[in-house]
């Protein structure tokens, strides 16, 4: 997320009605960054503690349209965080999260970084094209047209046309898509879709809880991150664990207990991971096991942020 002055769209748009809303602006909602929409939102992040650049950032946007997401399912609860560290943003910003061609995949987006390359963002798209067609209308206006073409043509097409709409040496996607993209993905149907088609990482998630005998919420959301970044935990990995579970003083107290065994897995996860990713993956997989910490310069509190404690999670929940 980026709005600054000279950027236009949707997205400005619904900048600018917030800021009418708060009584900071006194424009109209043309969807152009202009000068008086600058000092508008200057003047709501000194108000908010903020740096007053003027600049439309994650940071300002997440002040901007507040979502609250502790008193959501743990499923949804998940998504949320393991989406920020995929994307640098928190909710809602994190769902529209976007990224061109840098991995060969054409393109990526939402919470989970589906993809053109792997075909795991097209259905997500049909799917808002078929059962929203007026909020898509409404978004995309004369661009509507060749979006649906697009999704109607064979896969070689489509990442052709994914590649066409970026710059090719920074991977970055232009506009009007990248604003047409980013309103689309922060609107509640979308949202929507994307928990639907994160149901099977919470499943593996929940299965893996399961296996290693865990009990808490803190530890339904490390499983559900190593679901999405690194797929399960092999046999191999698995036995260290197991080691590590022994070693942990007999007595503990349960939560105590519990901390250990999501310490043990976030370094054995790490460490099976390919040597450049290791310290990255352990910094993440730890900042779940404890509760809080840094991933890619965003700072994490689970309880607060997200509502994840260490505390006792309802199988029930699974889904």
């Amino acid at each position: 997320m980026l709005l600054k002055p000279g950027s236009t769209g949707p997205e400005v748009g619904r900048l600018e009605t917030r800021l009418i809303e708060l009584g900071l602006y006194t424009g109209t909602a043309d969807n152009a960054y202009s000068a008086s929409l600058q000092a508008a939102v200057k003047a709501f992040q000194t108000s908010n503690g903020l740096t007053p650049d003027g600049i439309v950032g994650d940071q300002t946007w997440a002040a901007l349209f507040p979502v609250d997401v502790t008193g959501n399912p743990i499923a949804q609860r998940c998504l949320a965080l393991t989406g920020s560290f995929e994307t640098s943003a928190l909710a809602p910003a994190c769902f529209a999260g976007l990224a061109g061609d840098f991995d060969g995949q054409g393109l990526s987006f939402g919470a989970l970084q589906w993809n053109f390359g792997q075909g795991t963002l097209q259905p997500m798209l049909s799917e808002m094209a078929t059962a929203h067609p007026d909020i898509m209308s409404s978004l995309f206006g004369d661009n509507l047209g060749a979006f649906n073409a697009m999704l109607g043509s064979p896969r070689t097409q489509q990442l052709a046309w994914a590649r066409g709409i970026q710059d090719s040496a920074k991977h970055t996607v232009s506009d009007p898509w990248k604003s047409l993209f980013k309103a689309l993905g922060l609107t509640p149907e979308f949202q929507a879709i994307e928990m639907a088609h994160a149901a099977t990482y919470h499943t593996a998630a929940v299965q893996l809880w399961q296996r290693f005998s865990l009990s808490t919420e803190r530890a339904q959301a490390l499983m559900f991150d190593i679901s999405v970044q690194n797929g399960s935990i092999s046999s191999a990995t698995e036995a260290f664990i197991r080691a590590d579970f022994a070693a942990i003083p007999a007595g503990s107290a349960p939560m105590d207990a519990e901390l250990a065994k999501l310490q043990a897995i976030a370094n054995r996860v790490a460490e099976a991971s390919k040597p450049q990713y290791v310290e990255d993956v352990r910094v993440r997989k730890l900042t779940v096991a404890n509760g809080s910490g840094t991933v890619h310069g965003v700072v994490y509190n689970l309880e607060q942020q997200f509502g994840i404690g260490l505390r006792l999670a309802a199988q029930a929940q699974r889904l």
